[in-house]
């Protein structure tokens, strides 16, 4: 809205954190006023408000904040407070001139991007050779001074590389992702931008140079030396030089509309054909094999389901079925996700092992263990028991998948994470 007609709301809003300020010297969360949800968050001199009737928890909310400030970090850095303490009435608006889009698509990621509230990434679907080509080029210029290297297809990761010692946060993926997509410049010219990563150092500026090989696919170099853009425009020519010739870009754009995970494949275990059924794993939930003549998908079968791999930070999630196919049932959908996961997450009363709801329009089924978390909807018609049964074949054939469909075992200069599967 306007900003001059929305001046006394925002004063009351403002006298609303100030007066909890004043009188107990705490920090306001929230406040309920009928269907109304208003969440608060302080971050010093700045204030970050959002007003929701959508239902969503508190926590889910508060992690929507966190990454709007996050995302604000990423383009100002955390130095624009010392700006507030040399004058209370500094406007920070010029500085965040420009950006509208960059926050309208973080918003809008909230209700269709798992990674605002698994705090994990997701990778591009690959066969383990192409991956390891991208992954080589990128690990041969790690040395040039370049702190991250990032190749990805819109949202999904294909190959990252650190610098020893340096790590990113999947907060970081998808903040920077976010800036890069929804600001048209870095899509039509090779770009060298300062940014910050807020969850790697909120304080300093890296220098992100910024290359689209095609309209999906792109290259982020990211490092701490301002001088560094005909240096990195070297490393990208020689970079792109190789993925050519490897026919990475070729298999990156076949996957986009081939490798996809969809429930109808889910394999039926073929050891159910025997009359007794075998020992149940100590990982797997209490449940018979899932027999060949049930079906997976349909009227009372798995509508989709998102997995989450502990050590790795990576998620991975199926194409949505018939019967969730248009935008407004699939944010549905995503609330209902966001809401299950703050349950399973809840500090008061969990965290939680299992979980099974059945509510008007899903059974949601959610299971974590120290090595996964699978979040599971299924028609309202769904039998408990198969949910059960096709939640263990769905962990099976990721675990099948996972050289495909997850990012690990990279060499000593890139991100390194012990990967460690029990039996599901």
């Amino acid at each position: 809205g306007d900003e001059h007609r929305l001046a006394g709301f925002s004063a009351t809003l403002q006298a609303i954190v100030s007066f909890v300020e004043n009188s107990s010297g705490d920090h306001i969360k929230f406040v309920r006023a009928g269907k109304h949800q208003i969440v608060f968050l302080v971050k010093g001199p700045i204030y970050l408000v959002c007003i929701s009737c959508t239902e969503e928890t508190f926590e889910g909310l508060r992690g929507q904040l966190e990454l709007m400030y996050g995302q604000m970090l990423l383009i100002l850095t955390k130095s624009v407070n010392r700006c507030f303490e040399k004058n209370p009435k500094f406007d920070m608006a010029p500085l965040l001139g420009g950006t509208d889009a960059v926050f309208l698509s973080l918003i809008r990621a909230f209700s269709w991007n798992p990674a605002t509230f698994l705090h994990a990434y997701t990778c591009l679907p690959l066969a383990q050779a192409t991956r390891q080509a991208a992954s080589a080029v990128l690990q041969d210029i790690a040395d040039s001074g370049v702190l991250f290297a990032l190749l990805m297809c819109d949202h999904k990761v294909i190959s990252l590389v650190g610098a020893q010692k340096a790590t990113l946060h999947p907060d970081d993926i998808l903040l920077l992702a976010n800036f890069i997509l929804s600001s048209e410049s870095f899509r039509t010219s090779e770009s060298f931008s300062p940014i910050c990563l807020p969850r790697y150092n909120p304080m300093a500026f890296l220098y992100a140079y910024v290359h689209f090989f095609d309209e999906n696919t792109y290259l982020t170099l990211l490092t701490p030396r301002s001088d560094a853009f005909f240096d990195l425009k070297d490393s990208r020519a020689r970079i792109q030089d190789v993925l050519l010739k490897s026919n990475v870009l070729l298999e990156v754009q076949r996957s986009l509309h081939e490798n996809v995970l969809r429930v109808e494949d889910v394999p039926i275990d073929p050891t159910s054909q025997s009359t007794s059924a075998p020992a149940q794993s100590s990982q797997g939930l209490n449940s018979q094999p899932l027999s060949s003549d049930e079906a997976i998908g349909g009227p009372a079968g798995l509508w989709h389901f998102i997995y989450k791999s502990v050590y790795l930070d990576q998620y991975v999630s199926s194409e949505f079925a018939l019967p969730i196919k248009n935008p407004k049932q699939q944010k549905r959908l995503y609330k209902a996700y966001q809401k299950v996961y703050a349950s399973m997450h809840d500090k008061a009363t969990g965290p939680h092992k299992t979980q099974f709801r059945r509510t008007e329009d899903y059974v949601m089924l959610s299971w974590i263990t120290q090595d996964f978390e699978l979040y599971a909807a299924f028609s309202p018609l769904a039998d408990k028991t198969q949910a059960i049964k096709i939640c263990n074949r769905v962990c099976q054939w990721i675990r099948d998948l996972e050289d495909r469909v997850f990012i690990y075992g990279e060499s000593t200069i890139a991100w390194q994470y012990h990967h460690c599967w029990g039996d599901v």
